[in-house]
């Protein structure tokens, strides 16, 4: 029996686009299904959006800093719909752009949800089971059906929006708790507090941004507290309740102390993490297994059905967009191109839009401490950038290199400070390629900046 597609892909994210119109580079006959907008999490919810909003929350700070260079005081204020409104048709015109780069490579993009009838058989459609369902065939399939943000479990938490929802509020709140001191839940206290929303931030441990470096943590927690977000620590979540004064939380230390209650607008963040988008797939029908939600694969991407596989956040790996893109074209290179590839995780960079900016690359301290033990050497810079001398402002950059004494290998880079990821993206690269402490020395500063103390440190 003919089949319909060479390959059919799940999802119409960054990881099931990019490996699409790579199979079809290759002259394989491809079809996606997406019941949604297309790019999935990054373009729509995540990665596009939230930095547009990161550049917006900066303005303040640079229209205060451009005093102190002989500007004269600029009065402005936000305009919260019109924000919104031009980020959000940025995101509709890339929509527009996904849609044109399906159709330039000859890729069928299928309107609605698809599930497996079995492992080479889909029904794509309305999700209700009716006539609203067309049938596909497929050689190989594709599941890149990404995550979803997901709340904790508390009474109340109704009243609480989530990651996704905070590019459509029509209004921008005054007062506004985030629960979670993960990423994107740091990453939205800062951009909201840089609007000028009064933010607290609630975690339950001691630090934000757990499985980071402890130093980077410190110095993003302290600079984010020096910018006026309030950070709560140690906190165990009780309940919200929604009240005419506003939204209440209810919190406590610990289970035997006194409750303390924080009144915030009609809105209260949920970031708590985050969960694969395998429910409903039908992968009953197939052989395909999952480990806590997270469908299971090898190197090649393939999972425990031979003629399925499956990319990006919903094989819970590193949840980053570049992963999945990597991790799709390693698959279409591998059995459409004839061109072997798995894809590394090992050094994969990323970073952290908060204010001040983190980014990171490789082994944390306690990481390669674990690992090499006292071989291991830190070298840290901590200096007040150029920038602000004449802002009058007290902003701290920190740098940090690990490095394994024996071989003299940079085992991992961190920083905290202006503009960390676009510098840690180059040091990324002498990570990656095994430089050593004496390459980074041997390499000439560019004077004056802040990335030379990358190969100064001594």
């Amino acid at each position: 029996m003919k089949l319909d597609f060479d390959l059919f892909v799940i999802g119409a994210g960054s990881g099931g686009i990019a490996t699409a119109r790579r199979a079809a580079e290759y002259g394989a006959k491809v079809g996606i299904a997406e019941f949604d907008r297309l790019g999935g999490t990054c373009v729509n919810r995540g990665c596009v959006p939230k930095k547009l909003m990161v550049y917006a929350s900066h303005f303040p700070d640079l229209f205060e800093d451009a005093q102190g260079y002989g500007w004269s005081p600029v009065k402005s204020s936000l305009d919260w719909e019109k924000m919104i409104t031009v980020v959000n048709n940025e995101v509709t015109r890339l929509n527009g752009i996904y849609q044109k780069m399906l159709d330039n490579s000859k890729v069928e993009l299928l309107h609605g949800y698809a599930k497996f009838v079995d492992a080479h058989t889909l029904l794509v459609g309305d999700g209700s089971g009716g006539l609203r369902q067309h049938q596909v065939t497929a050689d190989k399939v594709l599941i890149a059906v990404g995550g979803h943000p997901i709340k904790p479990n508390i009474l109340g938490i109704e009243h609480a929006i989530t990651s996704d929802d905070i590019f459509h509020l029509k209004e921008q709140p005054q007062r506004m708790v985030i629960l979670g001191g993960g990423y994107i839940g740091t990453e939205f206290a800062c951009i909201l507090n840089g609007m000028g929303t009064e933010v607290t931030q609630v975690i339950r441990g001691e630090k934000i941004l757990r499985g980071f470096d402890e130093d980077l943590r410190t110095e993003v927690q302290q600079g984010m507290i020096n910018h006026g977000v309030q950070i709560l620590n140690k906190i165990q979540l009780i309940a919200i309740d929604k009240t005419t004064e506003g939204v209440k939380v209810i919190l406590s230390k610990d289970d035997k102390a006194k409750e303390e209650t924080i009144v915030t607008d009609a809105v209260t963040l949920a970031a708590v993490g985050r969960k694969p988008n395998t429910h409903n797939l039908g992968l009953e029908n197939t052989k395909v297994k999952l480990h806590d939600g997270a469908v299971v694969v090898d190197k090649y991407s393939r999972t425990t059905e031979e003629n399925i596989y499956a990319v990006g956040d919903c094989t819970n790996k590193i949840n980053l967009t570049p992963v999945a893109i990597n991790e799709g074209r390693a698959f279409a290179d591998t059995v459409f191109g004839g061109k072997s590839r798995t894809m590394s995780y090992e050094n994969v960079p990323s970073a952290v839009f908060s204010t001040p900016e983190a980014a990171t690359v490789g082994m944390t301290e306690a990481e390669a401490r674990e690992q090499y033990g006292d071989a291991v050497k830190i070298y840290r810079s901590r200096f007040r950038p150029m920038y602000y001398t004449l802002a009058g402002k007290d902003e701290k950059t920190m740098m940090k290199l690990v490095v394994d004494q024996k071989t003299d290998k940079v085992l991992g880079a961190h920083m905290v400070g202006d503009y960390a990821a676009e510098i840690i993206q180059g040091v990324a690269i002498a990570v990656k390629m095994g430089a050593t402490k004496a390459n980074f020395d041997a390499t000439v500063g560019i004077h004056p900046t802040s990335a030379e103390e990358f190969v100064t440190m001594r």
